[in-house]
């Protein structure tokens, strides 16, 4: 199986900063894409920001410029870091990664969500 725990969500004024972290463990042969979504209230689940396993990075224009994302491939570790936020940050933010990993004998890619952190951006 594979674990994936998200860190660093909380209650944050406008143009303040926040920092997200989502490290995965367990039966992992490599990792592929890693990224962040999320989610607000009445709305769908929307792409953060993604980077691929050779530093290939895609924004969504809302956050281009605010949230640069990166990864630590050493600790299957990716971090979104969250700048100048906007009261429309706030969200239930998931982390989504793409293994690699042995199942049934074959090797697959599996995508995995975390549970979600909880963003709120509040004066």
């Amino acid at each position: 199986q594979v674990q994936l725990v998200e860190s660093g969500g909380g209650l944050v004024q406008p143009g303040g900063s926040l920092r997200l972290s989502c490290a995965a463990s367990g039966s992992i042969a490599s990792i592929n894409d890693m990224g962040w979504y999320r989610q607000a209230p009445g709305k769908e689940r929307e792409l953060v920001a993604s980077i691929s396993d050779d530093g290939i990075i895609k924004y969504a224009d809302s956050v281009k410029g605010r949230f640069p994302i990166s990864r630590d491939n050493a600790k299957n570790t990716v971090y979104l870091q969250m700048n100048s936020l906007k009261l429309e940050d706030t969200a239930v933010y998931y982390c989504n990664v793409d293994v690699r990993r042995y199942v049934g004998g074959a090797m697959r890619n599996i995508i995995y969500w975390g549970k979600g952190t909880l963003v709120t951006v509040s004066s």
